[in-house]
């Protein structure tokens, strides 16, 4: 018997790109029930018709509403939260909108787990919530903020739950991401547009988002922060990789960078480094679990004041070789491959 054994999950954002590869991995376990939850009627009805499995609900909802998502967690077991608005420029135009997804939409999601003594909830958030500097990662570093804060709560102590959050970066083919982008540029014979080449960028495929969320809820303890090693590239390497894999002469074209872009990204700040478990793999960060009465705690805690963070810079730099690689083990690529009739 697995530990999903009879379990229902339900993921919020369920129709994106996460949803997906969650199903993906876990439509033949035998889960009781797999929740997907969000307000995109037509993704819903595509995946319905696509997955054509009883044991999927699909739920109409936003998590803005919390009698929705309160409603939908009736039940539950698990909670794979990935509801999000995730563009960085559209973020920086309607700020917010972001909030009310991101930050209040988040908490209902927290609170509707709690009141519904949900076992284990794991929140997906992104590397662009450490320093951040623009309304996405402002907006997702706050819901970390209130994942560890719920993880608190009085009454999920009761219960024995546990709320964690996983934290990563650029995830390659996801909906709206510069490798699709930069396909069907080649497609249409259009430049590949870039914004500034010497931007470092973490490489995650969905698959690797999934073992992320995973395995912190397998081990999570209450208020962990998880994070995966991952190699980076610049975007010159990403765009000359997808250029030659796709046997294109486009025209690379830089644009500048877009509204809130950084040069790098970082996945753990230097003050998360200092108190990281490193676990092969990933990164643990655990949640500060003192409180307010701090004299109680005078040399409990040691402090090291010199620990770089982890970002893109830092990381392993893929070349292009390296980068080509990598690409070409994404079913996405390769089955954008063959229709272009390219054969490797």
């Amino acid at each position: 018997m697995s530990e999903f054994s009879g379990k229902k999950l339900l993921i919020t954002g369920g129709t994106g790109s996460f949803g997906n590869a969650v199903l993906k991995r876990f439509i033949d376990e035998d889960f009781k029930e797999i929740r997907i939850f969000s307000r995109d009627e037509k993704k819903q009805d595509d995946m319905r018709h696509q997955l054509k499995n009883s044991k999927v609900n699909f739920i109409i909802g936003d998590v803005r509403d919390f009698e929705s998502i309160n409603d939908a967690m009736c039940g539950v077991d698990y909670v794979f939260s990935a509801a999000a608005l995730k563009q960085v420029p559209s973020c920086e135009f309607y700020p917010m909108q972001a909030v009310r997804t991101n930050v209040l939409g988040s908490e209902n999601v927290l609170e509707a787990a709690v009141r519904n003594r949900v076992s284990r909830v794991v929140v997906l958030s992104t590397d662009k919530a450490a320093y951040p500097i623009n309304t996405m990662g402002m907006t997702k570093a706050l819901m970390e903020k209130l994942a560890i804060s719920k993880s608190r709560d009085h009454r999920i102590k009761e219960y024995g739950g546990v709320i964690c959050a996983t934290r990563y970066g650029n995830v390659m083919c996801s909906r709206g991401s510069i490798i699709p982008l930069f396909i069907e540029q080649i497609k249409t014979r259009q430049p590949m547009t870039v914004t500034v080449p010497e931007m470092t960028r973490y490489m995650m495929s969905l698959d690797q988002a999934v073992d992320l969320v995973l395995f912190a809820f397998r081990n999570a303890k209450p208020g962990d922060l998880f994070v995966q090693k991952a190699p980076a590239a610049t975007i010159k390497t990403l765009a000359q990789a997808v250029k030659e894999l796709f046997q294109a002469d486009n025209e690379i074209q830089v644009i500048g960078a877009r509204h809130g872009e950084k040069m790098y990204e970082t996945l753990c700040t230097s003050e998360e480094m200092s108190k990281a478990e490193d676990l092969g793999n990933f990164y643990r960060i655990p949640a500060d679990i003192r409180d307010l009465n701090y004299s109680l705690y005078v040399n409990r805690f040691g402090h090291r004041l010199d620990v770089p963070d982890y970002n893109s810079d830092n990381a392993r730099l893929l070349n292009v070789e390296q980068m080509k690689e990598l690409l070409f083990s994404l079913d996405y690529v390769r089955e954008r491959l063959d229709e272009f009739g390219i054969k490797y």
